[in-house]
This record gives structure tokens, sequence and C-alpha cells, in this order.
């Protein structure tokens, strides 16, 4: 009963339009005084959700996504991309996919990476004579490689989520082979649906070209490489790679790119901010929320739902994925993160999941949901800056989600490709 009341007051807090932070502190607390208890303990329990030395560097890479966004790492990034695969036939959709991927691993936001490369990107495709929905639908399917790919703020929430017990180091090394696998499934994608469509070839500008955007970009490329090489040398903690990856963004955008004015820095620390507190009000919420989903047996009543519907590993695994499908569909993708996770992570450990591949399932998973309406918030904002209807973007969008989907079952069923880097480097 208790379990059908907590759930009963979220979802109708999420009805009347209460964001989904506050209609889970407020569902949690309703549980406490619904079950008895002090509803002291459940606002200490708020309060200690946050209380996590770990959650310090989110604020960092969130700030330093933000200097880059507004810095103009984003076009020397669209340069170098362009320079190197633009003569492929369709080449400005792959020039999309892997723009996103330079630009994803340093800003680790998918909302930043449609902003900044799709503003850029999408006017130019449109003028080349691609259609604008193939320009938006790449454009956002490729964006969720910010999410993958390390540094990741999600990681850090789904690390927390997880226990505190699994290495944010290692989650960083799992992610990597996992995002480019993403990002080449979804670059064929776009060449076959150019290919079909008719889309011609960008001239290959020449080898001094691709040099000189080469090195044009390697300041911004060096900030990912900065973070995580610091993190897995041991010279920083994950915390202070952060603080260091927000020093060096600002440092090379107003003394190497000198790119950024006075304006676009207030702006860049103004978005950081209120992006920074939505994250952390939610983390505090969902933290009273997880612990009465504890409480209410709801990780082991799962295990034993699961178990017992089939033994089968592979069909309870496309299950989890299923479930996980259909919930990024309507929900914020770091309240499920911090719901779903201490729910799947005991099914998948007694599968013999390793956390860490679990990590990058659940990730790609709602990742996906990102794009996929009704509650995508990244294609509502593709379809924003390509100035086009979001009905007319699904109905062309699905061999991207299928080339997505192709990258999350091998991510599912061949654990190697999440776990080789970890076990080598780790």
């Amino acid at each position: 009963m208790g379990i059908l009341f907590l759930l009963a007051v979220f979802a109708l807090c999420v009805l009347i339009g209460t964001p989904v932070a506050f209609a889970l502190g407020i569902a949690a607390i309703s549980a406490f005084w619904f079950e008895g208890l002090p509803l002291m303990i459940g606002f200490q329990r708020i309060v200690s959700g946050i209380n996590v030395f770990s959650l310090m560097a989110i604020p960092f890479f969130i700030f330093a996504g933000e200097l880059m966004f507004h810095g103009g790492i984003a076009m020397r990034l669209v340069r170098f991309a362009s320079a190197a695969v633009g003569a492929v036939r369709g080449g400005l959709g792959i020039v999309n996919v892997f723009s996103s991927m330079l630009f994803g691993g340093i800003s680790g936001s998918a909302i930043a990476d449609i902003s900044a490369l799709g503003s850029i990107l999408v006017p130019v495709m449109k003028e080349k004579g691609y259609d604008a929905d193939y320009a938006v639908n790449v454009t956002v399917t490729s964006s969720i490689a910010g999410i993958i790919i390390p540094p990741s703020h999600n990681m850090i929430i789904f690390a927390i989520a997880a226990g505190g017990g699994v290495s944010i180091s290692k989650l960083f090394l799992a992610g990597v082979v996992p995002g480019i696998l993403m990002c080449i499934c979804l670059a064929v994608a776009a060449y076959l649906v150019a290919v079909r469509r008719g889309y011609q070839a960008e001239k290959f500008p020449g080898w001094r070209a691709l040099l000189l955007s080469f090195v044009s970009a390697i300041p911004g490329l060096l900030t990912a490489v900065i973070i995580v090489g610091g993190v897995l040398s041991g010279i920083f903690t994950v915390t202070e790679s952060g603080a260091f990856g927000a020093i060096y963004a600002f440092v090379v955008t107003l003394i190497v790119y000198r790119s950024i004015t006075w304006e676009n820095f207030c702006i860049a620390v103004s978005s950081a901010v209120r992006t920074t507190a939505m994250v952390m009000i939610l983390i505090a919420c969902a933290g009273a929320f997880a612990y009465m989903l504890t409480f209410y047996r709801v990780p082991d009543k799962t295990v034993e739902l699961l178990t017992g519907l089939t033994e089968n590993p592979i069909m309870i695994l496309l299950m989890i994925n299923v479930v996980l499908l259909v919930l990024g569909m309507i929900m914020d993708m770091a309240a499920l993160i911090l719901i779903c996770t201490p729910i799947f992570l005991p099914v998948a450990n007694s599968l013999g999941i390793d956390p860490l591949q679990f990590g990058m399932i659940l990730l790609v998973n709602l990742g996906l949901g990102l794009c996929t309406p009704p509650v995508g918030s990244c294609l509502f904002v593709g379809c924003a800056v390509g100035k086009l209807p979001m009905e007319k973007a699904v109905r062309t969008i699905w061999p991207f989600y299928l080339a997505i989907l192709v990258a999350l079952m091998l991510i599912t069923f061949v654990p190697a490709i999440s776990m080789t880097l970890p076990n080598l480097i780790g």
C-alpha cells in the first residue's frame, strides 16, 4: 500500500505540472508521513543526498562545457571534422556526427551539443541542399554522444546513485568505446540516408587545410584529454580535474582563441549556475525518494519479479532495456538515473553484469529517450534550432533510432565493448 501511495503522489504531482525534482521530494515526504516516520528524517535524507564530495565536480564540468559552448570552440571542431570527413557522400551529415563526438567529449552535455553545433551546422546543411529533417535528425541523435563519451556529469550521478562503489575514472574509460561505436553506427545511418536521398559530397579541402584545422582544434580537444587523463593518472581527483578543466577552458577561450566576450562569459556563468542548481535540487530530492524505494524493498521485489517471469538472462536484459526506453520517453534523464539505478543495478548484478557495463546500458537507453517524444528535450531543442515541426522530424528519424538501437544491443550483449579499457588501464 505504501509504495502505491508513493507512486500515486509522484504521478499526481507530475500530471499537474510540478517540476520533477519537486515531485520527487513531495512524494518522498508524503510517504514518510504516510508511514508515520519522523518528517525530520525525510528532510535529512534530502540534505544528505547532496552531501557527497564527488558531486562538487558537477558544477565544474557544467561550467567548463558552457565556456566551451560560448567560447567558439565548437566552430573549430566543426572545421576540423569537415576537413577530415566532409568529402564522403552526404559528408555534412557525417561531419555533424563526428563534430558531436568531439564536442560531446568536451562539453558532456547533449543540449549544449545541439545548441552549439546545431546553430552552426543545420543552416549550413540547408544551404548545401540537405533537407531540414535530415539536418535536425542527425544533430539530435548524435548529440547524446556527450552523455556517453567522457567526461560526463551524468556518469558522476550514476556513480552516486550506485551507492558510491563505482569508480568514476573507470566509468569514464568504460564510455569511450561505446560512445565511439554509437557514433560510427550513426555515421553509417547518415551515409545510407544521404545516398538514398541523393545528397552530394563536399570537395576535399586538401591536406594543408586538414592539418591547419586540426592544429586550430588541438587546444579545445586537449580539454577532455586533461580532465580524463588527470583522473586516470592520479594527478587529480574527479573534482580537482573538473576545476582544472574549467580554468583551462577559460584560458583557452580568453587567451588562446580570444573568442569569448564579457557578455558571453556572463551568459556562461549564469547558465552554469542555473543548470547546477537544477541538477543539485533533483539529486537531493531523488535521494529521499530512493530511500523510500529501498524502504519498500522495491529493488528486491524487482529482482524477484523479473527472475520469476523468466530465468533467461537475455530476456531479462531485453525487458530492462524496454522499461528504460519507455521511461526515458516520459521523464528527465538525471531523475531516472537516480531512480532506476538502485532498482535495476541489483538485477544486473544478479545476472553477472558489471556495474560499469550496466551504467553504459542505462545511459544509452536514457540518452535515446532524450531524442524521443513526448518529452524528448533534445528533440524539442533540435527542432527549435532547425525551425522544423517536431512531427516532420519524427516521421523520418527512424534510421537513426535504429542505429542507436544496434549500438545499444552490442553494448548490452558484448561486455568487452564497455569493459576492455577499464580492465586494461583502470
